[in-house]
């Protein structure tokens, strides 16, 4: 593989990402609108908004299967354009039937694509032989800033759902069919690098073992759990909890998104210099932190200065999570990734319920120190983030091609 081959296929990556942060931002601002236009039932809407990741996981699943026959540039390539189009056909319908059609197909091929783009960036890294797993998931939290700004935009000007959807599908199938090119694996077949990177680094080999990867599965649900808590009830206690007015409850989430993506687009340079295991530990207590601060806070500002570290410290470990896979299994990495993709869902399904359910039967405060517990747990597991990307080749030497781009 060139370099100027690991470039491109470093920069199509990059935008796969981004159009997938636009594409899952403007589905979940949008839910209210959607559960308007289908006259979906607050009874009925936790059942639609489940079966996303868990169709999800069972896509990750297929995925695992598929890619034994069909790389994961292949799986990326039709997966993508299909989450767009499933997009826009949940703001074309009109009946129930519809949307859960519309909603079943967006969950499926998340899977596929969530596995398959992670799987790719492994292998990128591996060749690349330092970190830059971080810059990929900074495109994604880059893309849903855009996608988030969009939505808002939509819904200030009162445009139906076909009318956000539509211009930005239009924009971007064909920008990511066009990217599709240009996707580049780091690796030959059997998950050997291009100078053989990947034989013998990290005790697994190519023997995969859930026993090896659950720390990392219990990492990753932790973090989804934590990202989750956020996600859906940083504004209903910004309000109601610490008092602030509706206004600023809209604040937290774009503040966590703007910091991931801050955090995300400095973290490789962390990852190279200290090490996985330090960054992962750092971003850890810094989350941890953040969610005791939320718990105690007196007021709105300071439940905002909690939420900016949960941002900084939550979005370093899910990236580093899937280049700890790619590490212990290189010669079975991309089975990995789609089996450690499925704990993602987990956590986004476990995090909301579990938050609400301790809120009404205890204290919102409280049920704060629930994520908090979780992430610190984090710190057990941390070991299993080596060893550093020096040794992708099971000695000291980098391959020649880590100095590209």
């Amino acid at each position: 593989m060139t370099d100027a081959g690991l470039r491109h296929g470093r920069a199509s990556l990059g935008l796969s990402f981004g159009v997938q942060g636009v594409a899952f931002a403007l589905l979940v601002t949008r839910i209210p609108a959607i559960q308007d236009q289908y006259g979906i039932s607050d009874g009925l809407l936790p059942v639609f908004l489940a079966a996303v990741p868990i169709l999800a996981g069972a896509g990750s699943v297929a995925t695992e299967k598929v890619v034994a026959r069909v790389r994961p540039g292949g799986v990326l390539r039709w997966s993508q354009p299909l989450v767009l189009l499933a997009l826009l056909g949940v703001g074309a319908g009109r009946e129930v039937w519809h949307v859960a059609v519309a909603l079943g197909v967006f969950g499926l091929a998340v899977g596929g694509l969530d596995a398959s783009m992670n799987m790719l960036g492994v292998s990128l890294q591996r060749a690349y032989g330092r970190s830059i797993m971080l810059g990929f998931h900074a495109a994604y939290s880059l893309g849903g800033i855009a996608g988030a700004s969009l939505a808002w935009a939509g819904a200030r000007w009162d445009l139906s759902l076909l009318g956000s959807y539509l211009p930005v599908v239009v924009v971007l199938l064909p920008a990511a069919l066009v990217g599709s090119r240009w996707y580049t694996e780091g690796k030959g077949p059997h998950g050997k690098g291009p100078e053989g990177v990947g034989a013998g680094s990290g005790g697994a080999g190519g023997a995969l073992s859930f026993r090896l990867l659950l720390p990392l599965c219990l990492v990753m649900s932790f973090a989804y759990i934590g990202d989750s808590t956020v996600s859906n009830w940083s504004a209903k206690y910004l309000q109601d909890v610490l008092g602030g007015s509706e206004q600023l409850a809209t604040v937290p989430y774009n503040v966590y998104m703007v910091t991931t993506l801050l955090g995300r687009a400095l973290g490789d340079l962390g990852v190279r210099r200290f090490g996985a295991v330090a960054v992962v530990r750092g971003g850890s207590l810094l989350a941890a932190g953040g969610f005791a601060v939320v718990a105690v806070a007196p007021g709105a500002w300071v439940g905002m200065f909690g939420f900016t570290m949960l941002g900084f410290g939550l979005c370093v470990i899910v990236p580093q999570t899937f280049a700890a896979a790619g590490r212990m299994f290189p010669g079975n990495s991309d089975a990995a990734v789609a089996r450690l993709n499925i704990f993602n869902y987990v956590g986004f399904l476990v995090g909301s319920p579990l938050v609400g359910a301790l809120g009404d039967a205890w204290s919102y405060r409280g049920a704060m120190l629930v994520p908090m517990v979780l992430v610190l747990a984090t710190l057990v597991y941390a070991r299993a983030f080596g060893p550093e990307p020096a040794r992708y080749g099971g000695g000291h030497e980098r391959p020649h091609t880590a100095d590209v781009g």
